[in-house]
């Protein structure tokens, strides 16, 4: 997908009939024809609205919502308001105040500079031990009546949240992250599959967000493994691509079949010579399953003198794997056998000794082979 937009400059506060200046910046910032607006039933009595930001296009670029909430127990605090934005498949991007807006702790004491940059770290992490926390669990027995009354007595379970939360603002915190990652992830995604086609697949395959490539790539490719003909160049694009885990998931998902013809093999190989190792070793992993074709094992067998330890023992067992070696590849490996490392020589002699070579020049090489070794071992 081409990359998001920037985010809308000033993001507008959720509107509320007690606060006439943000219903009155709702309605003369907004370009209705931008922005889509979904009404969400979070449980019986409350609901919110959760916007959706199209391009210049008018294609779904990225999720936000306007947040007004009360973050202390007692309403001793200052509400809050602050903007959340999400990608199109609800991953948590960023937040923003809105003009004038600050975030206070306890006793109203307005956060520094370093309490907003630790927020940014809070919220952007899914797997926050908040996750799995009750706000009850963070209460001290006794301070009910303090606002953000977990900071006023630590117990063990705000111990071990220690690095999750912001002195002073735990409460704060605990609701904010909720907001980010909770329920809104399913409604937002539940959204984003209802613009869902062919177009939308194709920007999310060609996106430097790697989650829209995995989302993308299971509506794509089969469970046995087959690519929807209209998105193998994209499926290609991804494992050329400069992400390691995405084109090595795409690799591991595409089918032996697809990589079966001398066109899909000789692309591959063209790859596996741009590539990182990480990805070469996960090609030599994935062509272990899979026939080789005669350009492709002379291909291999060319590249076995330049090849690591690694590499070499993957590429020797990929060819060792066949069922039987062209002349043109037994004489390439045959010339291999003049190697100053005698143990690599070796493990390429027993190779070919397997399929029994027929070409004379190939069996001249390994009785001169035999030979070598026969005096070296006297």
């Amino acid at each position: 997908m081409v990359a998001i937009r920037s985010f809308v400059a000033h993001a507008l506060v959720f509107t509320l009939s007690l606060i006439p200046s943000f219903a009155h910046s709702l309605t003369t910032e907004l370009d209705s024809g931008k922005i889509r607006e979904f009404t969400i039933r979070e449980n019986d009595t409350t609901t919110y609205t959760l916007k959706l930001a199209l391009d210049e296009a008018g294609q779904p670029a990225y999720f936000f919502r306007n947040v007004f909430t009360p973050v202390c127990l007692t309403g001793e605090c200052k509400p809050v308001y602050i903007n959340f934005y999400w990608d199109l498949l609800g991953n948590y991007t960023r937040y923003d105040l809105p003009p004038r807006e600050v975030l206070t702790k306890m006793d109203h004491e307005e956060f520094k500079p370093v309490d907003y940059e630790k927020l940014r770290d809070i919220l952007a992490n899914p797997n926050s031990i908040l996750k799995d926390v009750a706000m009850n669990d963070l209460i001290g027995k006794g301070t009910e009546n303090l606002a953000d009354s977990v900071d006023a007595k630590a117990g063990a379970t705000l111990k071990t949240t220690k690095n999750e939360v912001i002195e002073g603002a735990v409460y704060t915190c605990y609701t904010l992250w909720h907001i980010a990652h909770g329920s809104v992830v399913a409604e937002i995604r539940r959204i984003t599959e209802t613009y869902q086609d062919d177009a939308l697949l194709h920007r999310f395959l060609a996106s430097t967000n790697y989650h829209y490539q995995y989302w993308a790539m299971e509506q794509v490719i089969t469970p046995t493994g087959d690519i929807y003909a209209d998105f193998k160049p994209d499926i290609l694009k991804v494992i050329e691509g400069k992400n390691l885990f995405t084109a090595r998931y795409a690799l591991q998902k595409i089918s032996d079949r697809f990589l079966s013809s001398d066109t899909q093999q000789t692309w591959l190989w063209h790859t596996y010579q741009k590539a990182g190792y990480l990805l070469q070793i996960a090609i030599l992993k994935k062509l272990s399953t899979i026939p080789l074709r005669p350009v492709l094992a002379n291909s291999v067998a060319q590249q076995l003198p330049n090849a690591n330890q690694e590499q070499s023992t993957m590429m020797l067992k990929l060819l060792s794997g066949q069922s039987k070696l062209d002349d043109k590849t037994q004489q390439v490996l045959a010339q291999q056998l003049d190697s100053p490392n005698e143990e690599y020589a070796t493990d390429v002699y027993r190779m070919l000794a397997r399929f029994h070579p027929k070409n004379e020049a190939v069996r001249k090489r390994m009785k001169a082979f035999e030979s070598t070794v026969m005096q070296t071992n006297k």
